[in-house]
């Protein structure tokens, strides 16, 4: 029988305040502290605390038999220790049950894998360094920013001593195999994860809509759903961003009484189980070898790199930022290589995407700004006066 895997993306960027071309040389603070507490305490208290909560109760209610892994970004991590230490404090309680895993990231939620292997490979170490302080356990299994991954990616993760990694189970990739196994990346014992997207996105994106011809979803039928792969996969990826259960899909919707009964539909038949990443991939040999030929995501129609590289103002702010690593690097600062690096958050460039069509709803939420070409005013407002102000170079990135 086949073990679900259940996994979360835990993120908050620190968003950036209104910073218009009269504040360059003038005002040097760049994040919006009010907006950022405000929307993490509210996500807080809507999503991160009552799922928490429910998840320690499902772990002791099936004695440890359900489990769970989350990725949590060292920004989020941030936001937590300065606007809700409590939530800090719930995944750590999760932490202690055993039945539930902490996976590698990049700290700073950044595209450095796409631009700068030695950047990225920092990042992950500083993450790495976190969880262990935090969790007790350094991770074994990575999940990339927003699952970017490709052949070269996986050569560099396993070459960091990670042992698998998550990945979209994009079609193309896939052809006719089933993202229900495990595989292993070409030439390497990395094991890869593939997210079943159709299943993992009738709960992230279609639970509540009312005209979907599956409304309402429940968790026996999600369970049956589950259980159809039986004889066809050894692993159901189910993979979503956190605020899915209570932001995403309001708790008005009944996500969070979904939530709390899955599990239990889904161990009620014989031979099903919950694993972590680790576990799983101690149980189940890889079925083949996968390429991952081009950059994969888990982001938008395409499940490509388009949503924070499709145009040329997200081009332009990502080859400005990049460009100042020399110059960062050379003043051995730690508030300025972090202030640098908050910067590198990919959340930047996808709020100036102008893929306004299907995916516009998703390009929208929690965007501050009122369209993608403000996003990159703003953006490049902070960055030139960061140049200018923090590093003392003369001007370079555009003002706008």
């Amino acid at each position: 029988m086949p073990s679900v895997i259940f996994y979360f993306q835990v993120h908050q960027p620190f968003r950036l305040r209104r910073y218009s071309y009269f504040a360059i040389g003038r005002e040097h603070d760049y994040f919006d502290d009010a907006k950022n507490g405000a929307i993490f305490r509210k996500v807080a208290e809507k999503c991160y605390l009552p799922a928490n909560e429910i998840i320690l109760d499902l772990v002791k209610e099936h004695g440890g038999a359900f489990k769970v892994a989350y990725s949590i970004t060292g920004v989020a991590v941030d936001q937590m220790k300065e606007y809700a230490p409590e939530v800090l404090w719930s995944f750590q309680r999760l932490a202690e049950t055993g039945a539930v895993e902490f996976l590698g990231e990049t700290y700073y939620h950044s595209l450095a894998c796409v631009r700068d292997l030695d950047e990225f490979e920092r990042q992950v170490e500083l993450h790495a360094a976190l969880m262990e302080e935090l969790f007790g356990a350094r991770p074994r299994v990575f999940r990339n920013t927003e699952l970017i991954y490709d052949d070269s990616i996986g050569r560099k993760v396993r070459e960091m001593g990670f042992a698998g990694a998550l990945a979209e189970g994009a079609d193309d990739v896939l052809g006719w195999r089933s993202p229900n196994f495990l595989y292993r990346a070409p030439g390497s014992d990395l094991v890869l994860f593939l997210k079943n997207y159709r299943l993992s996105d009738d709960i992230a994106f279609r639970f509540s809509n009312r005209g979907w011809e599956d409304f309402p979803l429940v968790a026996e039928k999600f369970a049956g759903w589950v259980h159809e792969t039986d004889g066809n996969g050894q692993v159901v990826n189910l993979f979503m961003d956190y605020e899915t259960f209570g932001e995403h899909q309001w708790e008005s919707t009944g996500i969070f009484e979904f939530l709390r009964h899955m599990p239990g539909r889904i161990l009620s038949k014989a031979g099903w189980d919950f694993r972590t990443p680790s576990e799983a991939i101690v149980a189940y040999p890889p079925a083949a070898e996968l390429s991952f030929p081009r950059t994969v995501s888990w982001a938008d129609m395409e499940r490509d790199l388009t949503a924070w590289t499709g145009n040329r103002m997200q081009e332009d702010a990502i080859r400005h930022v990049y460009g100042l690593k020399e110059e960062v690097m050379s003043r051995n600062n730690p508030a300025t290589t972090d202030l640098w690096r908050r910067l590198q958050t990919s959340d930047h460039f996808y709020y100036a995407a102008t893929k306004w069509f299907a995916d516009g709803d998703v390009h929208t939420y929690f965007n501050p700004y009122d369209s993608p070409y403000d996003a990159y005013i703003n953006y490049m407002n902070v960055l030139t006066d960061f140049r200018a102000h923090v590093l003392g170079l003369s001007a370079g990135a555009s003002k706008s």
